[in-house]
Parts: C-alpha cells; structure tokens; sequence
C-alpha cells in the first residue's frame, strides 16, 4: 500500500516495477478482485474512452448550444499543416476537446478523475499512440499509472472543482496524464513523479467558474490546455528536468490553495468567468432567465 508519491515511487524502484504494476497489485489487493478481473475492467474503461474519443471526432453539440465542433476544426487545422505547435500535442488537444464535448452533450465518458476533466487523459494516451505504438496492455498500463497519482491526490488532496478549484479536475488529470506518459515513454518512476510535479505546479490556482453552471465553458477547453501541458511536462521530465518542489509537496500546496479559494471561484458560478456580462447574458438565454431577477 502506499499514501503519497514518494511511497508510491519507492516502491517501484525498490521493487523494480513500474508504477502502473504497483497500482494493479493494491487494487487487487484493496477489493479483493482477481488480477484478470482489475485488468478486464480497465480494458472496458479503456474502450469508452475510445469511443468517446471517435465520437467527439465525428462532431457532437451540447443541448445548451455552448459547446460542440472544436475538436473537429483542429482536426481540420492539422490536416492542413500550417500548424504552429507539435502535431501530436496539437492532436492531444483535439482529442482531449472531443472527449470533453461528448460529456457535454450527455455522451459516455469515463471519469479521470471527473467527467469535467475526463478529456485530458485519453486525449494523451490516444495522442502518443501514434508516435510510441503501444500494445492494448500498454495503454491500460498507461491508465493504471494514471489512476495510481490520482489515488494520491484524491486522498491527500481534492479531485472535485467544488472542494479545490479546476486545479483539482483539470489539474489532477493533467498531471495524472504526464505521468503516464512518462512510463509509456520508458521513463522511470522517479521522472513520473517530477512530470506530475511540473504539470500540477503550472495549475495551482485554477478556479472552477463554469458559465451558466455547466460543465462546458470554460471546461472543455481547460482540457485542451490541460493535455498540452502534460505533454509538455512530460517532455521535460524525460530530458531530465526535475520540479525543485517535489511531488507531494505540490499536491499539499494545491490541497491548502483550495481550502483557502473563495466558494464563489469553486463550481458555484457565481465568480470569475462564470460572472461576466457575456456569461450572464448566455445564461439567461439558455434558461429563459430575466437578466434583471438575478439577485
């Protein structure tokens, strides 16, 4: 078992295992489920986030109208090739807005560690599958890895955008996808740890004020930055880079930030983007709200 970052990394480099195999072994152990068991459910987790990543490819719209079609356009912008940015970071990024737009529109994701922030892990994983080719045994090891830091941050932290903030949804999964990716890439448990570390630092602070209430903007496209900054910090920590902070320590600043933000910066709606003119005026619109009988 193990309760933090460090614990969980020592045991992989004493152990010499990844950190995807010590995370199978504590849920094998925790419910008490067969290896095969643990292994066939995160298959079928695997394959909702497949086809959530296919669908929001295809093109889907939410009911309010607010989101829909982005991921599609930078689909349409690489093909083009006059693309600024990393094909594959952008290709993260469409993937990770496809995804994020099927939950808007209602569709079937699998929560990493939300449905707010259910895009930036599969947007990742799906992404550098074209570069590193992994096996389907590699890519539930790249969620395992994943759901191994989330494990940490859900219980010595937040995950939820009401308790912490968005830098505990899109910040978490940002930071759970770099990690991954590092092992994916055949980076060490250690350089695991610095990607999550890099990737959360560059989130703390990030509030939770979803315009109307819903889980669209600014959501989906947090997402997409999310994505691209855990390939970023993924890279770094593969050349070699370290956080000067290390892991846990981030995740306990992240923890005491959203204990100390405003209720009105955490999913409330009632700060930040979420009470701006222009929010207001779209919220009164999809809900058929006189703009004046706001309190």
């Amino acid at each position: 078992m193990f309760r933090n970052v460090a614990e969980l990394v020592n045991l992989a480099e004493t152990q010499n295992k990844k950190i995807s195999e010590i995370m199978i072994e504590q849920e094998v152990e925790i419910t008490g489920k067969s290896r095969e068991d643990i292994l066939k459910q995160m298959d079928k987790n695997l394959t909702v986030m497949e086809e959530a990543v296919e669908r929001g490819l295809n093109g889907v719209h939410s009911v309010s109208g607010l989101t829909g079609g982005d991921a599609v356009l930078m689909q349409q912008y690489i093909e083009k090739g006059k693309f600024l940015s990393g094909e594959i970071i952008l290709d993260a990024v469409s993937k990770a807005v496809a995804t994020n737009e099927v939950n808007a529109a209602m569709g079937t994701i699998c929560a990493t560690p939300t449905a707010g922030s259910a895009g930036v892990v599969p947007g990742t994983l799906f992404a550098v599958k074209r570069k590193l080719n992994p096996t389907r045994e590699q890519m539930i090891q790249f969620l395992f890895t994943s759901g191994a830091f989330g494990f940490v941050v859900a219980n010595n932290a937040f995950i939820s955008g009401a308790a912490g903030g968005c830098q505990a949804e899109v910040g978490s999964a940002a930071g759970m996808a770099a990690a991954a990716i590092v092992e994916m890439a055949g980076g060490t448990p250690s350089q695991c740890a610095e990607a999550m570390a890099i990737t959360l630092k560059n989130m703390l602070g990030l509030v939770c004020d979803p315009v109307a209430g819903l889980v669209e903007v600014p959501c989906v496209k947090r997402n997409a930055m999310g994505a691209a900054n855990a390939m970023i910090a993924a890279d770094m920590a593969l050349a070699g880079i370290k956080s000067r902070i290390p892991c846990d320590e981030v995740i306990d600043a992240m923890y005491k930030i959203g204990q100390r933000m405003p209720t009105a910066l955490k999913e409330t709606a009632q700060g930040g983007l979420a009470d701006t003119p222009t929010a207001r005026k779209l919220e009164a619109k999809i809900f058929g709200i006189p703009l004046n009988s706001r309190e």
